[in-house]
């Protein structure tokens, strides 16, 4: 189903596993990889098979970041533009500015945003650049003993893409966050552990292992539409100026929800028993997600 040139996928009792594939390259990041990941994010979210999602690298690297070997601008932007905020608020679908314009990283990360599955990042080695903040919008990130991190912007110049601003100073605090683009410090898994950015750093041999274990958590026994719907409204929600915003879905979703996953749920409770749950992604998300999620 998933057939790439810069990934591989595998799939098993329900976690996908998305290998980032170009181990002689450190699996840095092109603009061929970052159209890959976005069909597979987007593409997974109609993969009823699909619970749950580990991204990885292959060989020693999890993404040295952008590739910058690449001739002409190897963001892939075209430099002859002069766009505009309005550009970006207008025209942002436009294929002039899509392509032309708007960050690759970016686009990726605003893809993994909108997955209806948890996502976790296996960071087996170096993450620098886009391999550093494609994980931010992942919900969970596992690092080998022998990660290195790194949010190197200032060291060629340009800021923080792939919506990092947004997602960092969430995950880390925001003095964190300015401390660490300032710097374009290369930081060791413990240092990136202690400083909120990490769940946990094991040792290479059990990184994968654990991330299956921790994904395995995450779905067996559990409503599927109340996953997709909980990842949605905890990150959606957690960013609305007023608690009445997140009142309004938690009540339309409560609403739904306790009509089929919810009724049998309540129902096991009662028996003493283990919950069936039924409900699969896409078909049964309610009437009201796509509207939302918009």
């Amino acid at each position: 189903m998933y057939d790439y040139q810069t990934l591989s996928v595998s799939t098993q009792d329900r976690i996908a596993t998305l290998t980032l594939n170009r181990p002689d390259q450190m699996n840095a990041f092109t603009v061929e990889m970052s159209q890959e990941l976005i069909d597979f994010f987007t593409r997974v979210n109609d993969d009823a098979d699909v619970g749950a999602i580990i991204v990885t690298g292959a060989g020693k690297a999890f993404c040295a970041g952008m590739d910058l070997s690449t001739g002409g601008n190897v963001f892939g932007l075209d430099e002859d533009r002069e766009p505009t905020l309005e550009d970006m608020r207008e025209r942002r679908d436009d294929p002039e500015i899509y392509r032309g314009v708007r960050d690759t990283g970016g686009l990726v990360t605003l893809s993994i945003f909108n997955c209806t599955k948890p996502v976790i990042a296996a960071m087996n080695g170096a993450a620098v650049g886009i391999g550093a903040t494609m994980t931010l919008a992942m919900d969970f990130r596992f690092a080998s003993s022998k990660a290195r991190i790194g949010f190197v912007f200032g060291r060629i110049g340009i800021v923080p893409e792939a919506c990092s601003s947004w997602f960092l100073p969430r995950i880390v605090g925001i003095q964190k966050a300015l401390e660490w683009c300032y710097t374009a410090d290369i930081l060791d898994a413990q240092t990136a552990l202690e400083g909120g950015l990490l769940k946990t750093v094991v040792e290479p041999e059990q990184l994968m292992d654990e991330a299956r274990r921790f994904a395995r958590s995450l779905i067996d026994n559990r409503s599927a539409v109340a996953v997709a719907l909980t990842r949605q409204m905890l990150y959606r929600n957690s960013a609305q100026p007023h608690p009445m915003n997140a009142h309004e879905v938690d009540s339309l979703a409560v609403f739904y929800t306790s009509r089929k996953d919810g009724r049998e749920g309540v129902q096991a409770f009662l028996d003493k028993r283990a919950a069936e749950f039924t409900s699969r992604v896409p078909d049964d998300l309610p009437p009201f997600y796509d509207e939302w999620a918009r």
